[in-house]
């Protein structure tokens, strides 16, 4: 089964400084269809403003994934923890028992990034924030795992969640494929270019929320950019 959902029926917000869409309800976008996916919560596909962001807010109990798509963010937190992540690159916070965090574009361009909250397996535990670059150029024709909640995933930043967050750059007619697990949610979004998944097309930043599927056979029809989710 493949939900395609396109990007121009997506829940927005316009905040002046911030353009949003929802993947999924969120904040005043509410659609009792879209309330989740397995353990995925959110996915927000943020446009930011030169000089503005997010001002210092509480999380609790929620491993929160961005993924810089263009621009870069700064990210400040009160663990003392602060970073900048690029294009191409990801972050990752483990909310646990609780954490205020700011998120920055400090950039003279807009900044676009996805934000991807996922459920944690266990509620609590002391929070965390990482961050990684993940070069295109290693994802060329393949998935790549940035974000792991699994035990070998060791190249990846740990998410305390039964997830992975992969990554794969595919050129026009290139072909990849994806096992997923018996009762697994996948969500796959084109962040560049339009791919076919299992026949079902996608254009730039459309969403397939996908499950029943033993095999994800992913084809770019132009030059693409993917991010996926596996999730419980």
């Amino acid at each position: 089964m493949i939900e395609r959902r396109a990007f121009e029926g997506l829940g927005n917000a316009h905040h002046g400084w911030l353009k949003a869409r929802h993947h999924f309800s969120f904040a005043s976008y509410y659609d009792p269809a879209r309330e989740r996916w397995g353990a995925l919560r959110v996915w927000n596909d943020d446009e930011i403003a030169p000089r503005t962001g997010f001002d210092p807010h509480p999380h609790a109990n929620m491993e929160i994934i961005t993924y810089v798509r263009e621009g870069a963010i700064t990210h400040e937190d009160s663990l003392g923890n602060r970073g900048r992540t690029e294009a191409g690159d990801v972050q990752v916070m483990s909310a646990g028992t609780g954490i205020r965090h700011a998120e920055y574009n400090l950039e003279d361009e807009t900044t676009r990034i996805f934000q991807i909250w996922i459920e944690p397996t266990r509620r609590g535990g002391q929070p965390a924030w990482g961050a990684k670059p993940f070069p295109k150029g290693d994802r060329s024709g393949r998935f790549v795992t940035l974000a792991s909640g699994f035990a070998g995933d060791d190249e990846a930043l740990p998410i305390r969640a039964e997830a992975r967050v992969l990554g794969a750059s595919l050129k026009a007619g290139e072909t990849v494929e994806y096992a997923l697990g018996d009762g697994r949610h996948a969500y796959l979004v084109a962040a560049k270019g339009s791919v076919e998944v299992n026949g079902v097309t996608l254009d730039t930043r459309d969403g397939a929320a996908i499950k029943a599927e033993p095999v994800l056979t992913v084809t770019a029809t132009q030059d693409a950019e993917l991010v996926l989710v596996d999730a419980a």
